[in-house]
């Protein structure tokens, strides 16, 4: 066992390095639900976070507590009220509110206080400290409707909070927040987290939910062919929710997906919709590849995307090198112009640092990944990762079930990537006619 064990280990261990070199010093809010501390996650979430900030992230920790506040009113004979997807807090919820936050804050300070020899906390120090970080405003009257204690935020200690995270501590944020007279308003997780997150100018939002992530087919039942669609663009996602109807409950949709769209269009590169059902969730999202759930992640940074006529003459000198030391099969001006929508570029400040091309054979259910180049500048930053993510998003869109690379020198690359090497009389047939015998073209594929 021991043996097996350090095989699996060491290989493992190495390929999360990056990611821990990565991430160190980013500032990460996580937005956790009242439902995952409901379901007994916290004391898990308790000791991934800890693990988390001991690998150099900077952490907001903003809680939820819609069952706990339902929970204490049904205490009280009172039923909980909501329109427009927010709850109308009266004083008999303020209250409620108020009793549920002080709950929460104690087991969360008490989960982060444990470290029992043998457990993931022993030998953690880590600090939580809360405070009245958050300035909030009425929510008001809208379409009739008196929301009363139900707030909206007005403003973020941004200078306070960055304070706390320099001394090492991890701050956590209820979802109340006080008006310049010292009035309570009781907020949404979600809002707060999302604020919180743009006005810091966070690298990542995570929502640790309720729901797995956002569905290939959003509006289908989960299923085999349904899966989990693990990136979706900023453009991608804001499409989408336009197309859905308007959230109201933490299982629509839309509900999460909001403020990921909102904090990318404000300035966070990157937010995420996690199942707190899933053990590690955060980790297996943060340290592998692949992700878990959802990641919604604003490309204006980068400009990928598709290509257009004008950009060919920016193609051939990317590639040209690379044809040169026979890395690349030669194309010639034409052919790229014929087949310019197959491509996908990355642009920095009306520069191609990369590209790839998708042939699909859809008789035979695959697509060809081809041409794809990353300019020695940008290698090692991930624009490798990017143009393979969004060539599998176009060969899904299709309804395609895998895709296939022919190359002579970057095996690896695509090996540590998920792909997996074939005989060259596995490819469809029309490819095959085509195939160089005298190249010896390693052929790797990846199912989807």
């Amino acid at each position: 066992m021991s043996a097996v064990f350090n095989f699996t280990f060491v290989p493992w261990f190495r390929s999360v390095a990056p990611y821990i070199h990565k991430f160190r010093n980013q500032t990460f809010v996580v937005g956790v639900t009242g439902e995952a501390i409901a379901a007994g996650k916290l004391q898990s979430i308790a000791q991934d976070l800890a693990l988390i900030q001991a690998l150099g992230v900077k952490i907001v920790l903003v809680h939820g507590f819609r069952p706990q506040v339902n929970e204490q009113l049904a205490a009280k004979g009172h039923a909980p009220r909501y329109s427009h997807g927010i709850r109308v807090t009266d004083s008999v919820a303020l209250d409620c509110a108020q009793e549920a936050a002080g709950q929460l804050r104690f087991e969360i300070e008490a989960a982060f206080s444990q470290g029992l020899p043998n457990t993931p906390m022993a030998g953690a120090t880590v600090r939580v400290i809360s405070g009245n970080f958050v300035t909030a405003r009425p929510v008001g009257i809208v379409d009739g409707v008196d929301f009363m204690h139900s707030g909206l935020v007005r403003k973020v200690d941004v200078g306070g909070i960055h304070r706390t995270l320099d001394m090492g501590a991890m701050v956590l944020v209820s979802p109340f927040g006080f008006s310049p007279t010292g009035e309570a308003f009781n907020l949404s997780m979600e809002e707060v987290a999302t604020r919180v997150a743009i006005e810091l100018k966070a690298d990542k939002l995570m929502f640790l939910t309720e729901v797995a992530g956002i569905r290939q087919s959003p509006l289908e039942a989960e299923s085999e062919e349904n899966p989990v669609d693990t990136e979706l663009p900023l453009d991608v996602a804001q499409k989408l929710l336009a197309e859905l109807p308007p959230a109201t409950v933490p299982t629509d949709v839309g509900f999460y997906l909001q403020h990921c769209v909102k904090a990318c269009k404000e300035g966070v590169e990157r937010s995420h919709i996690l199942p707190f059902a899933t053990d590690g969730a955060l980790l297996l999202e943060i340290y592998v590849h692949d992700g878990i759930g959802t990641m919604v992640i604003d490309e204006r940074l980068e400009e990928l995307r598709e290509a257009k006529p004008d950009d060919v003459g920016g193609i051939l000198q990317l590639i040209e090198p690379f044809e040169k030391d026979g890395t690349l099969v030669k194309r010639s001006r034409t052919e790229i112009e014929r087949d310019i929508s197959a491509y996908t570029i990355i642009e920095h400040d009306g520069v191609i640092f990369g590209c790839a091309a998708l042939y699909p054979y859809p008789e035979a259910g695959t697509a060809e990944m081809a041409a794809v180049t990353v300019s020695p500048q940008s290698q090692g930053t991930g624009d490798g990762e990017k143009l393979l993510k969004r060539i599998e998003q176009r060969a899904r869109a299709t309804g395609l079930k895998s895709i296939f690379v022919l190359t002579t020198r970057t095996m690896h690359w695509f090996l540590k990537r998920g792909f997996q090497p074939v005989d060259p009389d596995w490819l469809p047939e029309q490819r095959k006619a085509k195939y160089n015998w005298s190249r010896k073209s390693q052929v790797l594929v990846k199912y989807l």
